[in-house]
């Protein structure tokens, strides 16, 4: 990894399907498929919804996505019509872990939530990946449950 000056996080922007974000993606689950073309509609479709915050982490001296993580805002009807954001999608590559990077993009989506004025943030992650997360400032709080819908 270059030079902690090199590290730019920010909001995902169009241009970076040639910068590698699905191949950072497939670190983390199963992305399939997508062409530039998909990923451009994608793109703008979230960028017009305020809703929706995917941050990235750059290493600007290569112009390569070093991680991501995605912030969702759910409306509510309860605590006054209030918000909640959900943390999803967080992956950091695999060469680069270790150097603060997953906790500069925890950090930044938190700032979109409370800026967005979200009473309060949601993560699911695996057991094994507790520990990091709650150096991120999180804490456990009950259980996940799912169901897989058939496609």
């Amino acid at each position: 990894m270059s030079a902690a000056s090199n590290l730019l996080v920010r909001k995902l922007e169009v241009d970076d399907f040639g910068k590698g974000f699905l191949a950072l993606l497939a670190q983390l689950t199963t992305v399939g498929r997508v062409n530039q073309d998909e990923f451009t509609g994608r793109w703008w479709e979230l960028n017009d919804n305020p809703d929706y915050y995917i941050a990235v982490a750059e290493d600007t001296s290569k112009s390569q996505l070093l991680g991501t993580a995605a912030l969702i805002i759910e409306r509510k009807f309860i605590h006054s019509c209030g918000k909640v954001g959900h943390i999803e999608d967080v992956v950091v590559d695999e060469a680069a872990r270790g150097h603060n990077l997953g906790h500069r993009l925890i950090d930044e989506l938190v700032r979109v939530a409370r800026q967005q004025g979200c009473y309060k943030v949601i993560l699911d992650c695996a057991e094994h990946n507790i520990p990091f997360y709650e150096k991120c400032g999180l804490s456990r709080k009950e259980v996940q449950m799912v169901k897989y819908l058939d496609r």
